[in-house]
């Protein structure tokens, strides 16, 4: 029996609709975790109720994509996990059915790991609405990044103070971009010019939750010049959040992210990896220390390489 009014095709949120028809697994298991807003914890006691045994950091790999459902108790678990967040029979098994060459459970170090969502050529359309490269003639020199998770688990927004050096003359912007997590509206996301920039146009994918903005600096920059400007964005329009990822198209420079959770919604643990692409392993996974009384995590890359970074956490 499902688990009160199943949802109808209107009912449920376009993300989830999108990730239900175009996958990956693990970002419509995510989405349709987050519309049903269940802690893993009463999903995995709702699984127990029908006899299926999956631990909580095995439910928090697979919609992380850390990890694959194969063997026939997980198969099992994921019907009913169909069931339990009343989605269509087989939406979620289907999914799975897409890899040609099935990948086996495996730790999160060694295992393929498929992008977060198909935003890149998202990305690319909505940049060339603006007519602006994403490199834009500018070297990141630092960044330090600061994330904050409110109190429904969700991606209250970022700030980021950002030092740029310009690569040829004539540069007077930064491309900004955004990318929520499953149920974004990014078009609800407001954007803060802080701190030397102001907002320029902006357009934004309603689907896959991208905003791109540019972030104009009121001078023309000469070739080795350098700058220092704030901004951010402010979100809470989707569900539970388990991770923020940055991107890097080019190598050098300092990055730091720290992220803050709300008082009385802490994980239990959080860690740290890289990625070289999008469709690579994650590797140099490490644990991070939580501070109980700042409630923050944090890491910090003194020479940045081209490819991913970023921190995960587990609820349970």
């Amino acid at each position: 029996m499902r688990l009160g009014e199943q949802h109808t095709e209107t009912q449920r949120p376009p993300a989830l609709e999108a990730a239900l028809r175009s996958g990956p697994f693990h970002v419509a298991l995510r989405a349709a975790i987050a519309a049903r807003r269940l802690p893993l914890h009463r999903v995995q006691h709702h699984l127990s109720r029908q006899g299926i045994k999956v631990g909580v950091t095995s439910l928090s790999y697979w919609q992380q994509g850390a990890r694959r459902p194969q063997r026939d108790e997980s198969m099992r678990a994921v019907r009913a996990l169909e069931e339990i967040l009343q989605l269509p029979d087989e939406s979620l098994i289907r999914l799975l059915g897409r890899s040609e060459k099935p990948v086996a459970e495996q730790p999160p170090a060694t295992r393929p790991y498929r992008p977060v969502t198909t935003a890149s050529g998202v990305l690319h359309r909505l940049l060339t609405e603006l007519g602006s490269p994403l490199d834009g003639g500018l070297h990141t020199v630092g960044h330090f990044e600061r994330v904050r998770i409110g109190a429904r688990r969700e991606l209250l927004g970022r700030d980021s103070q950002h030092i740029v050096r310009a690569h040829h003359d004539g540069v007077d912007r930064y491309v900004a971009v955004h990318h929520g997590d499953p149920g974004c509206s990014p078009r609800d996301v407001a954007v803060e010019a802080m701190e030397n920039c102001r907002t320029g146009r902006m357009c934004w994918d309603t689907k896959t939750g991208v905003l791109v903005t540019e972030l104009l600096f009121d001078t023309r920059l000469r070739a080795g010049d350098t700058h220092v400007f704030r901004y951010g964005f402010r979100d809470g329009t989707a569900g539970t959040s388990s991770e923020y990822v940055r991107g890097f198209s080019r190598a050098g420079g300092q990055y730091a992210l720290q992220v803050r959770f709300a008082d009385d919604m802490l994980p239990v643990r959080c860690h740290r990896f890289a990625q070289r692409s999008t469709v690579a392993p994650r590797v140099d996974h490490q644990e991070l220390t939580l501070s109980d009384r700042h409630r923050s995590v944090h890491m910090v890359e003194q020479g940045v390489r081209v490819g991913l970074l970023g921190i995960g956490w587990d609820w349970e």
